[in-house]
């Protein structure tokens, strides 16, 4: 059994790009070190020592037991962190049954299908090598797993895209996998307000008000529940039927949670506060695609916004000769903007992939933001230390200092640089192997 637990570890690392024989200590000496938790040293030197950031500075000691990584010329830049992404968990939605016998079966099914606070992206975190290593490759070190799903989808959890096992003497290898990797869950409740049907006809009710009510009906009954359950009345206690999704959604009523409404139009948003405000929910905006128009009642509210840096584009399916309205013209100009107007407004923001085809993207579209208006540093702090504090581990995550885990990237120019490539990637202080993929995949050139 032991055989068979250490041959399923070879190859499970040997997959994922990381070498088993990996040293515990690393020294990045003499690079441009760009902390996202004061200025730049211009050439200093990181020691990672067991999977954290044991020393870093100008005048930074090498460990003579140390793997020495030559930083002239190099940059290194906390990893990035992607603050909603469907890569990192295996999850369907599944289609409509057609054996349904009655409207009032199907609608009930329905109804299962978009209240579903129980679901766990935790449970479902990616194993696929392939795929993490991908990401990392990108850059990005830490991901929000999301739930899958329309209207009130589950919860998401934080996770690193690449951490290997540390102890494989017991339990199952993905198992141990999953609980590695996973840095934060529950990180938030997940709420969509979809204008109309998805594919596989499974978004019920159909209009957005009824989506908006369905939702805050679901919190007050979740809310009912709660009181009844927390009272005295044990008939009233044994009169309540189990429901797990009212039980799923306690967290978020109690205030210990926050609920992430995915919300794009101002109107969306507007509402959206308005029922976390009547609710007592603590809110967060995802997509926030015309936040900008609603900077004002998002910063007296302290809302936090996660961005989503899935960035309009011309449909391709258009023809090269043909006219697009100017609604969506206007939309593709303005989308790198906003965090912009967000930074200047006082707003807290961090981003998303949210759907971005190619994890390369991800920065591609930041550099876009950047260009727009966005004060570089600024963007860099939205895609480390800011993330890592919206989503509370701040403590261990998000900038280059002594005593956080060593998540970190080194390039070869300025992040934002068309022309910059990733050269190395570390995940908990273990250096993630690049060589084994195309050269396209590190590289950081626009299409």
């Amino acid at each position: 059994m032991r055989r068979v637990l250490f041959a399923g570890l070879a190859i499970f690392t040997l997959a994922l790009g990381l070498r088993a024989d990996t040293p515990n200590v690393y020294a990045i000496r003499g690079a441009r070190v760009v902390t996202a938790a004061g200025a730049p040293i211009e050439s200093g030197t990181i020691v990672i020592r067991r999977g954290i950031i044991d020393a870093v500075g100008g005048s930074v000691s090498v460990p003579s037991e140390a793997a020495v990584i030559d930083g002239a010329g190099l940059t290194v830049y906390p990893g990035l962190i992607d603050l909603g992404s469907t890569r990192a968990s295996d999850q369907t939605i599944p289609a409509t049954p057609q054996n349904f016998r009655t409207t009032a079966e199907l609608e009930r099914w329905k109804r299962t299908q978009i209240l579903k606070p129980q679901a766990r992206a935790a449970d479902t975190v990616r194993v696929d090598d392939a795929e993490l290593t991908r990401i990392a490759a990108a850059g990005i070190t830490t991901v929000l797993a999301l739930p899958a799903g329309d209207v009130i989808s589950g919860h998401s959890a934080l996770v690193n895209v690449a951490a290997p096992p540390e102890d494989p003497q017991i339990g199952n290898i993905v198992d141990q996998r999953r609980g590695l990797i996973v840095v934060k869950t529950p990180f938030a409740l997940h709420v969509s307000f979809p204008n109309q049907p998805r594919a596989g006809g499974n978004a019920y009710p159909e209009s957005l008000m009824g989506v908006i009510a369905f939702v805050r009906q679901s919190f007050l009954d979740a809310l009912h529940y709660g009181e009844v359950m927390r009272s005295a009345d044990r008939a009233a206690k044994s009169a309540l039927p189990d429901d797990p999704a009212l039980e799923a959604l306690q967290p978020a009523v109690e205030g210990k949670v926050p609920v992430a409404f995915e919300a794009n139009h101002a109107r969306e948003i507007l509402r959206a506060l308005k029922l976390a405000k009547e609710l007592k929910l603590q809110p967060i905006v995802t997509g926030g695609r015309e936040a900008d128009e609603v900077a004002a009642d998002l910063k007296s509210q302290s809302v936090r916004v996660i961005y989503s840096l899935n960035l309009p584009q011309r449909p391709r399916n258009l023809a090269p000769d043909a006219d697009e309205t100017f609604a969506s013209l206007k939309l593709r100009a303005d989308a790198p903007k906003v965090p912009g107007k967000l930074a200047k407004a006082g707003v807290t923001f961090a981003f998303e992939s949210a759907g971005v085809a190619d994890p390369k993207d991800f920065v591609r579209n930041a550099a876009k933001v950047v260009k727009a208006c966005l004060p570089e540093d600024a963007a860099i702090r939205a895609l480390t230390i800011t993330a890592a504090t919206l989503a509370g581990v701040g403590d261990r995550l998000g900038s280059i200092e002594k005593g956080k885990v060593a998540n970190l990237i080194v390039a070869d120019g300025n992040l934002f640089d068309e022309k910059t490539t990733i050269k190395r990637v570390f995940v908990e202080g273990r250096s993630v192997s690049l060589d084994t993929l195309p050269a396209a995949a590190t590289g950081r050139g626009r299409n």
